[in-house]
């Protein structure tokens, strides 16, 4: 009678470690790319370049943003210092396939689509790629929860979740995990592997404001992002400022004619 109740115990606990999680990790990352988003956004962006800990350069960067039919726009426009002032990113969150990017090179003075081959290469010289500055659909990728609860950084109480894509070729990382927020879903630290399957780099969530937007809805914005990569040990640090919400901005803020002609 002993063994029949150990065995019992046993197998219950092996039936409810199959079903731990009240939520599994395609759910979460799936809240985590619904999550609602204000209708537009406007920022000084202070971009700071770092290697071993010093700052190599500091870079001033507006940014304008907009969410319309639940797909996101984001434009970038680059203030200084010289060598990258007037460069102009523009990135158009399409459903259900790639987004559009495109980049505006003062120097050659044209705007260019940013190809699919290139999503890896670096964004403007920081430790952002080209593909980590835009969308990734949450069914590219297999999601698995690894803890339900975990403090990292400066956040506490996160899920965890390991997301590997289906087609290999898709990404340039081989996987990705995730610590998210449970209030407002947000990825506040990931870590990227190589395709090798070691880690490359970081990105970190340090700091979260809340503001109030129209009909009082109270939104979660990351204000300080850090993308490390921990293999040259170079970072990019962005620091949100001067942040406004809701406030429309015009249509031509989010068109290949704006970042051509700057107007």
């Amino acid at each position: 009678m002993k063994m029949t109740k150990k065995l019992t115990a046993v197998a219950v606990a092996l039936l409810m470690g199959a079903s731990a999680f009240a939520i599994d990790g395609t759910e979460i990352m799936q809240k985590v790319f619904d999550r609602k988003k204000p209708d537009f956004t406007q920022a000084a962006v202070l971009l700071t370049l770092t290697k071993d800990g010093k700052v190599e350069e500091t870079r001033k960067v507006g940014e304008y943003g907009r969410c319309k039919d639940g797909l996101t726009d984001m434009t970038m426009v680059f203030l200084s210092p010289a060598k990258v002032a007037n460069t102009r990113f523009l990135v158009k969150e399409n459903e259900g396939k790639d987004d559009d990017k495109w980049i505006y090179l003062p120097d050659l003075k044209s705007t260019r689509r940013i190809a699919a081959s290139d999503g890896e290469k670096s964004f403007v010289g920081t430790d952002f790629s080209y593909d980590d500055m835009s969308s990734r659909e949450v069914d590219e990728d297999t999601h698995k929860l690894l803890k339900e609860s975990e403090d990292k950084g400066n956040f506490k109480d996160l899920y965890v979740v390991e997301s590997i894509p289906k087609d290999p070729k898709s990404s340039q990382y081989s996987k990705r995990i995730s610590w998210v927020t449970k209030d407002s879903w947000i990825p506040t630290y990931i870590e990227l592997y190589d395709k090798k399957g070691n880690l490359l780099k970081v990105n970190e969530i340090k700091s979260i404001t809340q503001m109030t937007g129209n009909g009082g809805h109270v939104y979660n914005i990351p204000t300080e992002n850090v993308m490390t990569n921990v293999q040259k040990k170079h970072a990019s640090i962005m620091k949100l400022g001067n942040l406004k919400i809701d406030q429309p901005l015009a249509d031509r803020f989010f068109t290949t004619d704006f970042l051509t002609n700057g107007k």
